[in-house]
């Protein structure tokens, strides 16, 4: 006999003990599929962690590597273009040129011609500059103006859209998780009422 007096029947025998049968049942399969998921999304990010963060992180310095290599190319450009202009002299207006009437014979000889200057415009004409030296001069004025007054160029101040919060939405995150704790409420709720 049982020493708890609460575990008799109104015939004077024992009751049987308590059974976990098909009430928890249902309990204990929301619990496994809950903690299945679990286990498959922990599967799933350990995959991405280990496989396609490095992927990424590696196509990203590739990626910064050929834009610092560009930068440098441009600055090297810049500079020998800087270079060249205060090494060349600077080009006088041509003037009116006249004519003579005495012709000249010349003997060919090897002599390598560098440049042959001629200019046929007449006195009121205007000389035009060649785009890409109006471009050139400009780019070198603004960076000796950054390097005289000290200012650095603008900077972007949004933060990098990368990592797995952005990728999954994280609000859609966390509505889930309220819903999935709500069922969890409400089953609990539902085992604990007796039922008619």
């Amino acid at each position: 006999m049982s020493e708890n007096p609460n575990s008799f029947d109104l015939n004077g025998t024992e009751a049987p003990p308590p059974s976990s049968g098909p009430d928890n049942r249902g309990f204990i399969l929301v619990v496994s599929i809950l903690g299945g998921l679990f286990l498959i999304a922990l599967a799933i990010m350990a995959v991405y962690v280990a496989v396609v963060l490095p992927k990424n992180r590696a196509q990203q310095s590739t990626q910064a590597a050929q834009i610092n290599f560009a930068n440098t190319s441009t600055v090297s450009a810049l500079t020998q273009a800087a270079t060249m202009a205060v090494k060349s002299p600077t080009p006088v207006p041509p003037t009116a040129t006249f004519t003579s009437t005495a012709t000249a014979t010349l003997k060919p000889t090897s002599t390598p011609v560098l440049a042959i200057a001629t200019s046929t415009l007449a006195p009121t004409q205007e000389i035009t500059l060649d785009p890409r030296t109006a471009t050139v001069s400009a780019l070198l004025t603004q960076a000796a103006q950054a390097q005289l007054t000290g200012t650095s160029l603008p900077t972007s101040t949004a933060l990098p859209k990368t990592g797995i919060a952005e990728d999954m939405r994280i609000p859609s995150l966390l509505g889930l998780t309220v819903i999935l704790l709500a069922v969890i409420f409400v089953v609990r709720r539902l085992r604990a009422t007796p039922s008619a």
